[in-house]
């Protein structure tokens, strides 16, 4: 009988296990690439250059088999400027939202998207690619992460290029600027807006308060129509003026430009979460409410949703514990 050395023996073993190991990574990765294309192009997306990403078409992730609802006659864009940082305040402003959708069906479109500049941290990266793979409702501008600094311009001005439209129709009927401590009522806003022009409106909650100064509207959140939007992305007045605080500079450019006629001032359904005495931007919650702002902490925002019976379906028995 032929006999095999021990090292004879032992080299034939590591070529069959190279041999294996070898099989199994091509293996992997031929799986990967049929099952997952678009992982590689999406981390090209959000490690690449930060242009303004397009908008999806779904408001957000929902069941692949439900049916495509009516197209409605109401679009708005609510665009809430955040940090990428902000994961935690994201995850919760998106779950308010994404409670009031299934009521706008039909009736109206209110896409929620999550307004960012470039990403400057590896983990961020990451963090931010999952959000965008799980629920498409991120914005990257390029810009650098600032809030007086002209990153309400670029969100203006970006819009007409990156999304354009259709056969000629517009991709939304309104655009919202508003920030990650406000709240805002969809149905009662979509109710609002189907009274009023969409042409040259400038909406919000105007400041001085209860003034016939032309002024401006609060940072809290204002909507223009998408007339205004593509003038933006047009205007050298507005490109000049981008830098200060972000509300008055829109002031500004819709004062100094004779636009934004259509003025709507939303007071008292806009307001300052109801804490300290009564002011003319601060008072107790009210049933026909469009907007809190001022919501700094989870409790501000446990009591706002809870007065408006955000989770009045969920039985306080089935909060017990089992």
């Amino acid at each position: 009988m032929e006999r095999i050395s021990f090292p004879a023996i032992s080299a034939t073993r590591a070529a069959t296990g190279a041999f294996v190991l070898l099989l199994t990574v091509s293996l992997i990765a031929v799986i990967f690439l049929v099952v997952y294309p678009n992982d590689l192009r999406l981390q090209s997306i959000v490690t690449g250059g930060c242009e303004p990403r397009p908008l999806r078409a779904p408001r957000f992730v929902g069941p692949v088999a439900s049916p495509s609802p009516p197209s409605p006659d109401l679009r708005v864009l609510l665009g809430v400027l955040t940090v990428p940082d902000a994961y935690e305040r994201r995850s919760l402003v998106r779950r308010a939202y994404l409670l009031q959708q299934p009521r706008l069906v039909g009736k109206a479109l209110v896409d929620v998207r999550f307004v960012l500049c470039n990403l400057t941290k590896e983990e961020q990266r990451v963090l931010v690619a999952m959000e965008i793979m799980l629920y498409g409702d991120i914005m990257i501008l390029n810009c650098t992460e600032n809030v007086n600094d002209g990153k309400t311009y670029n969100y203006f001005s970006s819009l007409p290029r990156t999304l354009g439209g259709a056969d000629d129709r517009r991709p939304y009927d309104y655009v919202i600027k508003t920030d990650d401590d406000t709240y805002y009522r969809l149905g009662n806003l979509a109710e609002t807006l189907r009274t009023l022009p969409r042409e040259d409106l400038y909406l919000g909650l105007h400041v001085p308060c209860h003034s016939a100064e032309e002024g401006f509207m609060s940072g809290m959140g204002y909507l223009l129509s998408w007339d205004l939007v593509e003038w933006i992305s047009t205007s050298e007045l507005a490109r000049r003026k981008m830098m200060g605080p972000e509300d008055i500079m829109v002031g500004v450019w819709m004062n100094e430009a004779d636009r934004g006629r259509n003025r709507v001032d939303t007071n008292p359904r806009m307001y300052d979460y109801p804490e300290g005495p009564d002011t003319c931007y601060r008072h107790a919650f009210i049933p026909d409410t469009i907007a809190v702002h001022k919501l700094k902490d989870d409790m501000k925002w446990a009591k706002t949703l809870r007065y408006f019976n955000v989770t009045h379906n969920l039985e306080t028995s089935d909060l017990s514990p089992y």
